[in-house]
């Protein structure tokens, strides 16, 4: 369970109590329980994001409709934006069974139809499945292995990418500093594996390099012109490499980047970290939540993310 903050400490007998209740009365495995106290927690969390001081019973409607909004824009797929809001509502039937409410502002909720058109999330499998489909025996396989490893370890921009510097690479300490929209720096975690993966197509190839262009000296991911490598590359390299295992989804760079938020989010990773990861502006004009420790950040990967498993 989160360590809730301030004015959300309120929230913590109620999340007790219908643990309490999934435990006894539904008689809910410990997997089912969990996954329901993490959907509510969720939402506790985004209420301290938006600096809302509000108890269970004062919650209204919009408020939830603007929370799943903001779920779906981090990444979550219809069916995660589903789950998440069925915990709501298992919550909030218990709050109107114990008499704690008169009504649930769940209650008018319909669940977002699957088959809505969202941004398409890769499962851990077919992320695999479009790495393991690099051809490691051409002379841009390890370059290409590098950049796809770090753009799902740090939930890149395809931008951001692209613009990777060598002097921002901070890899003994597990962090990269990217620039990101309005030339804007932050400090992103980066794992383990996708160092390993930087540090060989250094050693093995970048360092090799003769004809690089005087204004890319500093870019880390360089085309076989010793040039910095443009976007539409990117996306052409991901394509060929979904079309080649046979995944049929439409897969972009941005895939890459709403699955790292998938898969932190869905493995119980804290908003607010995941939040200062994508580099997201904040929500509210304060920002209150966007100097996260980064060791903080860097726990957040290891604990939860699917490459640190």
């Amino acid at each position: 369970m989160i360590a809730f903050t301030g004015t959300v400490m309120n929230w913590t007998s109620y999340i007790k109590g219908f643990k309490n209740y999934l435990q006894l009365e539904r008689s809910l495995s410990t997997n089912s329980i969990e996954a329901y106290l993490r959907d509510v927690e969720k939402f506790v969390q985004y209420l301290e994001l938006q600096e809302l001081s509000l108890s269970p019973e004062k919650v209204e409607q919009n408020q939830i409709e603007s929370f799943l909004q903001w779920v779906s824009e981090l990444g979550l797929n219809a069916r995660s934006q589903a789950r998440i809001l069925s915990g709501l509502k298992a919550f909030y039937k218990y709050l109107l069974m114990e008499d704690m409410i008169d009504v649930a502002p769940t209650e008018l909720l319909e669940s977002p139809k699957i088959g809505r058109k969202l941004p398409e999330v890769l499962s851990i499998e077919e992320i695999n499945e479009v790495i393991g489909a690099i051809d490691m025996s051409k002379d841009e396989g390890e370059r290409n292995k590098a950049m796809l490893e770090t753009l799902y370890s740090c939930g890149l921009r395809v931008s951001e990418l692209i613009g990777l510097k060598i002097s921002k690479l901070m890899l003994d300490e597990g962090f990269v500093i990217v620039i990101g929209k309005g030339d804007k720096e932050r400090i992103a975690p980066i794992g383990s594996v996708a160092i390993k993966h930087i540090k060989t197509y250094i050693e093995t190839k970048r360092n090799h390099m003769s004809n690089i262009d005087k204004e890319s000296e500093d870019i880390l991911f360089l085309n076989r012109r010793g040039k910095q490598l443009t976007r539409v590359m990117i996306f052409t390299i991901i394509k060929n490499l979904a079309e080649k295992s046979g995944i049929t989804k439409t897969v972009s760079p941005h895939t890459f980047r709403h699955s790292f938020a998938t898969h932190l989010v869905e493995g119980g990773a804290d908003l607010r970290a995941v939040q200062e990861m994508l580099g997201h502006e904040s929500i509210t004009t304060t920002e209150i939540y966007t100097h996260l420790d980064r060791e903080y950040l860097r726990q957040a990967i290891l604990d939860f993310h699917p490459r640190a498993k």
